[in-house]
């Protein structure tokens, strides 16, 4: 018993103490994961906060950002126009969304417009493989996928762009929610639609704002992670590992998002190289879902989620 305390408590401490260097490499490379999980799970606030849904359709949008990127690359489009191109689709989509989908569901149980963002996911899948194929691509943004050394710190070149890119547009996002008139308007709407209409808030408006911003957003984590892995249709996952993000950050929190992947990269890179080889592998598979778990049991509505009471 003593000693399987001693492998699980002790010797893994004990190795990142030993080598320090190799610790600040797996802490970097916790944090650059970190956030691209908040860039996301972004997305998911964004729609949620305006309309008290969550978007099942936002890994789906990613996709679809990532798809139409490349697709415009390989027909010969230079990186800029492509990258214009695809925020200009993701816009339109966005106008599309509002005008068809959210529109004439004004007022509805969270719940119908939840099975709406469902069949949105399935209809973008789709429509994105009928238009741009099937096969995985590989996404050149003409970022080199090589490492460079820092005081003895390996470092990827294109996961430090990656992460930069990320942190720049989540402290944005995160001005735009608090320091901007469209901000609070976005408060108003998701706490009360009728509320909001009724003082004047111009709901389409708001939604096509939130959804083409979620649409860039998608678009960036798309180029992202396409660069990093190729753009295929298991892209779409990615949303799977920005819920427990939001779980641990609560659903209308910007700064939750942010810090909740940066938990959920840091635990599971340091849990998949320390205490992985103890169970054979693959925490960094399930550690995001079972903290997850964890903070549901504890803090069902996360770090930076408000309490909701409900008088009965």
């Amino acid at each position: 018993m003593l000693d399987v305390l001693y492998a699980v408590l002790v010797a893994p401490f004990k190795d990142m103490v030993g080598a320090p260097t190799f610790l600040v490499e797996v802490l970097i490379g916790g944090l650059f994961a970190g956030l691209m999980y908040s860039l996301v799970a972004l997305g998911f606030v964004l729609i949620f906060k305006a309309s008290g849904v969550f978007n099942f359709a936002q890994g789906v949008m990613v996709l679809f950002a990532a798809l139409t990127l490349v697709g415009l690359l390989e027909r010969g489009a230079p990186v800029v126009v492509a990258l214009a191109l695809t925020t200009a689709v993701m816009v339109a989509l966005a106008f599309a969304i509002e005008r068809l989908v959210l529109r004439p569901l004004v007022n509805q149980a969270h719940i119908i417009l939840f099975m709406a963002t469902i069949g949105l996911n399935f209809f973008l899948e789709g429509f994105g493989e009928m238009l741009w194929g099937a096969n995985v691509k590989k996404l050149d943004i003409g970022i080199p996928d090589r490492s460079f050394v820092v005081r003895g710190v390996q470092i990827n070149q294109l996961e430090l762009t990656a992460a930069i890119t990320a942190a720049v547009l989540v402290t944005l996002l995160a001005l735009f929610f608090q320091r901007t008139r469209i901000g609070r308007a976005l408060r108003a709407v998701a706490d009360d639609h009728e509320a909001a209409l009724s003082i004047g808030v111009p709901l389409k408006t708001i939604w096509i704002v939130v959804w083409s911003v979620a649409g860039v957003v998608a678009m960036v984590a798309g180029l992202m992670w396409g660069a990093k892995s190729g753009v295929q249709f298991s892209l779409s996952l990615i949303a799977l590992k920005a819920l427990p993000v939001l779980i641990l950050g609560g659903f209308e929190s910007v700064p939750g998002a942010i810090v909740g992947g940066l938990i959920i990269g840091v635990g599971e890179k340091l849990g998949e190289v320390y205490w992985g080889p103890l169970v054979g592998g693959a925490i960094e598979n399930w550690f995001a879902y079972v903290l997850a778990l964890a903070f549901l049991l504890a803090r069902p509505q996360g770090l930076f989620g408000e309490k909701i009471i409900e008088r009965v």
